[in-house]
């Protein structure tokens, strides 16, 4: 598992950097797979980010963003952590997801 920090300044960056990271560790081609992205809420406060990535053979991939920590951590298809890392700008996500 590596740790490393990363120029992600944006929601739409940030899809598209775990779009690609979760495609890349499973060998998927991007274009034929989608990226789901479900808010999580902390007592009604959104406070990160579930991505969900299902491939074929129900190959399931996922990826959380912690705000509080602004961390990013990927899961494979085994639900086991394979890349935790720190997201280099902070940015809102109560003004982007709406």
């Amino acid at each position: 598992m590596s740790k490393m920090t990363t120029d992600v300044n944006s929601l739409e960056t940030l899809r598209g950097y775990v779009h690609e990271r979760l495609c890349r560790h499973e060998n998927l081609v991007p274009e034929q797979f989608g990226l789901e992205v479900t808010p999580l809420t902390r007592k009604g406060a959104l406070c990160g980010l579930q991505f969900s990535l299902r491939g074929p053979r129900s190959v399931r991939l996922g990826a959380v963003w912690a705000a509080d920590h602004n961390q990013l951590y990927l899961y494979d298809a085994r639900g086991e952590r394979f890349h935790k890392e720190t997201l280099s700008a902070q940015f809102d996500i109560q003004l982007e997801a709406a």
